[in-house]
């Protein structure tokens, strides 16, 4: 049992014992000294005890603090002067005491050189509580932790970045997604917890990293590649990319004049071409740098370098690069977005097509899929083809793409033919194909002979280029 003695005056002190009552702690007891009417709430809880006495008077104060020991002392007085006589009497008596003061003047001196008091400036308290409510400001807790912003409440509008998309499915480095409320409930989150518009997300991080979370949330969709990082990234590995550096590059900068108010960031690995890299850098500008890498000793380590670097969340590469130098794991680690150069040029693509795979999967992809074709232009089609026409089990899917078709006032074309997947696919032409990325993708492999799963072939082909969507991990 704790015992605190609150010295109570005027209006805060009043409402502060009323909270104190309502709000009953079984391991507190509280004692009360005040000396003026109209300071005492109608209703008095049982663990609060009034005392009536002046404490200005050092001789009061020191039978009050003689005959029960306090471990808490608050000072809730309106006139400045008593508070202040009231401070002195009790560190004359006790100086050990842990003392919160609350300060409603305009004077920053008192209590300030005292040890173990707690100053609250009541005006502070009032003007950040206005600011919190102002629209466009995070809501970070006061008194909970350090108090500097690590505790933040985001709400989550329509049209959000992460709005339709599984925690899982996104990065979170030196933060973290705690709790999710939605309609006066709260959801302890894993992987597969579908962030929805009008949720409230409790995070926790560094302040300077939740700021720039807080900004990310509350963007719209429409600004693709977030919120997997900002940036893009072209990876050319000239051991096989020498031949179409070129053209990969100004399919690049097509696709950053398209998306809005980005960056380019190109990493040549393993140069061979000097003329070559020579004609790539007259490219350069405030928007595209060009760096080449001459040491292939720890390619890995560096690509990870350069994505925590320049807020990457577009990866563009050929299928040969994607597969060396533990690329394709590196990049699934990071929860990066990969586009997968094909034969077929960006330029010339009509239509984003996803093929129906695993419904977790579909659904963690999907916000991403409508991001990117309306940043280019390009219809979506969902393609559901099943070799054994088993369309019941996916109905719950097409629904999901169909609402979001509503949300984002974007058409959609759903598909649904008794076929083989990829056949359907390879006989398209002028589209990009939208995949989950995978770990266990491969190119070479035996399934690609007798599979009908769409995962099996999409490195083994590079006619249509790919996109490669990170989904909630298990």
């Amino acid at each position: 049992m704790k015992n605190i003695l609150i010295l109570a005056d005027g209006s805060i002190a009043k409402h502060f014992i009323e909270w104190v009552g309502k709000k009953r702690v079984a391991e507190n007891k509280y004692y009360v000294t005040c000396y003026k009417e109209g300071v005492t709430p109608e209703r008095m809880g049982k663990n609060i005890s009034m005392i009536k006495a002046d404490p200005t008077s050092y001789s009061k104060m020191r039978t009050i603090m003689n005959d029960v020991k306090y471990s808490n002392v608050f000072i809730v007085m309106e006139n400045m002067e008593d508070a202040e006589y009231s401070l002195k009497n009790i560190r004359l008596i006790d100086n050990k005491v842990r003392i919160v003061l609350v300060n409603q003047w305009d004077n920053d001196e008192i209590g300030k050189e005292e040890e173990n008091v707690t100053v609250l400036y009541s005006d502070e308290l009032i003007a950040a509580h206005l600011y919190d409510h102002l629209p466009n400001v995070p809501v970070v807790a006061q008194n909970v932790g350090l108090g500097k912003g690590e505790i933040m409440e985001i709400h989550v509008p329509f049209g959000s970045t992460y709005a339709f998309r599984h925690v899982g499915s996104i990065l979170q480095r030196k933060w973290k997604i705690a709790a999710v409320y939605r309609d006066e409930k709260q959801i302890l989150p894993t992987n597969a917890t579908m962030i929805r518009p009008n949720d409230t997300l409790l995070v926790l991080g560094k302040p300077i990293v939740l700021d720039g979370v807080y900004k990310t949330i509350n963007k719209r969709i429409g600004l693709f590649p977030e919120p997997f990082g900002r940036d893009l990234y072209l990876m050319m590995d000239l051991r096989f990319d020498q031949k179409n550096a070129l053209i990969y590059l100004k399919e690049s900068i097509y696709l950053l004049e398209k998306l809005e108010d980005k960056s380019l960031f190109v990493r040549i690995l393993y140069p061979n071409n000097f003329a070559l890299i020579d004609e790539l850098k007259t490219y350069e500008s405030e928007k595209i740098r060009i760096s080449v890498c001459y040491d292939d000793e720890d390619i890995k380590t560096l690509v990870e370098y350069d994505i925590q670097e320049h807020d990457i969340g577009l990866v563009l590469t050929s299928i040969e690069t994607f597969e060396k130098e533990e690329i394709k794991e590196t990049l699934y680690d990071l929860r990066k977005v990969v586009y997968l150069f094909g034969d077929k040029l960006l330029y010339n693509v009509k239509k984003a097509v996803i093929l129906m795979s695993e419904n977790e999967q579909m659904e963690s992809i999907s916000s991403t899929a409508f991001d990117i074709s309306e940043s280019l232009g390009l219809q979506l089609m969902l393609g559901d083809f099943d070799p054994e026409g088993d369309f019941e089990s996916r109905k719950i899917i097409i629904e999901h793409y169909e609402t979001l078709s509503h949300i984002f006032n974007m058409e959609i074309d759903i598909q649904q033919k008794i076929a083989n997947p990829i056949r359907e696919i390879s006989a398209m032409e002028d589209i990009l194909q939208i995949a989950p990325f995978e770990k266990d993708l491969q190119s070479n492999t035996i399934l690609k002979f007798v599979s009908t799963k769409v995962q099996d072939f999409l490195l083994a082909t590079e006619t249509h280029p790919k996109l490669l969507v990170p989904f909630a991990l298990e």
